[in-house]
This record gives C-alpha cells, structure tokens and sequence, in this order.
C-alpha cells in the first residue's frame, strides 16, 4: 500500500492509529507502528511529565515512527509543544484549535504537521496555514466530533476536491472494506480510533473496552453541542444530559453536570454510569478485544478481500 501517506510518514501502511485520550499511551502506539502502522500517543489526558514517560518508552518499544496526538484547546500547550520539540518527536497531529497557531512553529523543528478537521472550510484554512496532511473526521467518530454532522462518506470526497495536501479519512473506518472506501474516495490514509480502543494494548479500563465490544447500533449518540460535542455510549450519565435538555438545561447548567473528569472516569477508571464513554458508531460492528497485531492481520485480510470481490466490475 504505497501512497502519498506512507511516504510523507515513512510507514508501512497507511493506517494511523487515533490519538484517543485514556486509550493511546506507549504501548498501544509502539504496537501500531511495530505493525507497520502509524502510532499515537495521546496528549491530551496526560500532564506534560506523563507524556514525556510515554514518548520515552515508545522509543524504547519501537525503532518505527510514531507520533504525538494534541489537542490544542488543553491546558499545558507551550510545555507539551517544548516536550516534543525537545524529544525530537517527528510527527505531530493537532486538533481541536486554530492550526496556524503551533504548525508554523512545529514544521520550523522538522516536524510534519497533520490537522484534524471535520469540514472543508476548516480544511483549507488547515491547508492555508501550512500542514502537511489533513485529517477529515466525519460525524461517525468517537469521542469529540465537529457540529457540522458531516458523514464521512461526504466529507471525504469535498476535503480533497478542495485541498491539495494528502487526506487521511476518519470516522466510522474499523474493517477493511472502509479502508478500501477511503481510498475509493480519494483518501491517502485512514485513521481508526475505536478498534484499536478495543485491543490488549489500549490503556483504556477492560470495563470500557468489554462496553465497546457489546455494543449495536444505535448505542452511541452525538450529544453536548452546546459545550463541545461529543459522541458517547449511552448509559446512566448520557441519560442524565437528556433529561436535563427534556428539563430545559442551559449552558451554565451543561456544566455544571459535566463537571470534570468524566472522560477519565469513564475509560480510565471504569466508571460504567456516570463516566463519559467515548466511541464511535463502529463500535456496533467491533465484536471482540484483540491484539493489536491481529487488529492489522484481519484490517489487511478484509482489505483484500474487499478489493478482491470488486475486480469484477472491473
């Protein structure tokens, strides 16, 4: 699988881990890029020490490349970007934020630079502001998602209609056959969150991941746009923030039920009710907890077979 993704990464395949907070410490991102992968760690639930003990053990668990995941809108940004400019971290994907305000600085340190975004408009301002690559996130994806509720299969095609940089698509991508969609769309990577939340490796609670794994369709729900959207698994907590909207709920009351460290008590810590529990719409089709080294076997099986059953239509 060469394409403009491998190459500007130095990968194998062009499958990116996502860099989900709770979920991507060092060895779920060492076992991706072992694989022949790109892997993540995710910054964003991880105070600056944290994330330099991750990014040292990485480097101790794998000789491939591997990136760091940050959201911009966490606390602890300039420490974060000087931790990773100081530990010589080559690939950067940020989200949640303006691009223009780290890439510039990021790519000066010879960094490659890739932007989350979940609509055209902020693709070409990722575009305008110098990344090297766009990931688009459709509305399918886990955890905190765009207000736009772009699916991925429109996404997909306008972000590279409309931009010149590489696309990795995002959002609803666990089984081969999508990773072949993504291409078919114009995609030069994929990037899977919730699979790989689902594998040994994750640092996600097993509570979490056994949640994951039974859950069908129509199980999780894009709610809290007002504050940041986000899609969870429905359970007791999902239910109280619907029926504080049923009770006419405002913003300031939004936060106040939030309050802090749901996300964490959630997937971390295994709070089943009233942690946020944060996964994609794929979750319905992911049946069991694997290694991450049989995520990559079957993700290549589907791919070919997917391709294979094609090849007939010429």
């Amino acid at each position: 699988m060469k394409t403009k993704i491998t190459q500007l990464f130095h990968i194998k395949y062009p499958i990116i881990q996502g860099g989900m907070i709770w979920n991507s410490g060092w060895k779920l991102a060492s076992a991706v890029s072992n694989n022949g992968g790109l892997g993540l760690i995710g910054a964003g639930s991880m105070y600056p020490d944290i994330l330099r003990e991750n990014i040292l053990k990485c480097k101790q668990a794998t000789d491939k490349p591997f990136g760091v995941n940050v959201p911009m809108l966490y606390p602890n940004i300039e420490e974060i970007m000087q931790i990773i400019v100081e530990e010589k971290i080559k690939i950067v994907f940020t989200s949640a934020g303006n691009p223009k305000t780290w890439t510039e600085h990021l790519k000066s340190e010879g960094i490659k630079v890739a932007h989350v975004i979940s609509s055209t408009k902020f693709a070409q301002k990722s575009e305008d502001a110098g990344v090297d690559a766009i990931v688009a996130e459709g509305f399918e994806a886990g955890g905190h998602n765009g207000r736009e509720e772009t699916t991925t299969l429109c996404l997909i095609p306008n972000v590279v209609n409309n931009c010149s940089v590489p696309v990795i698509a995002a959002g609803g991508i666990g089984h081969g056959s999508q990773i072949l969609a993504a291409f078919a769309l114009g995609a030069e990577g994929v990037q899977i969150g919730s699979r790989f939340a689902a594998t040994f490796e994750s640092s996600a609670n097993d509570l979490f991941k056994n949640e994951v794994i039974k859950a069908q369709e129509g199980d999780t729900q894009l709610t809290l746009k007002e504050l940041a959207p986000v899609r969870l698994l429905k359970n007791k907590f999902y239910q109280d923030v619907q029926n504080a909207y049923s009770n006419g709920a405002k913003k300031d009351n939004l936060i106040e039920l939030l309050g802090k460290r749901r996300s964490k008590r959630g997937m971390f810590e295994g709070d089943l009710l009233e942690g946020e529990l944060e996964i994609g719409q794929i979750s319905s089709m992911i049946n069991e907890i694997l290694s991450v080294d049989d995520v990559f076997v079957k993700l290549l099986k589907e791919y070919d077979e997917a391709k294979s059953k094609l090849s007939p239509l010429g």
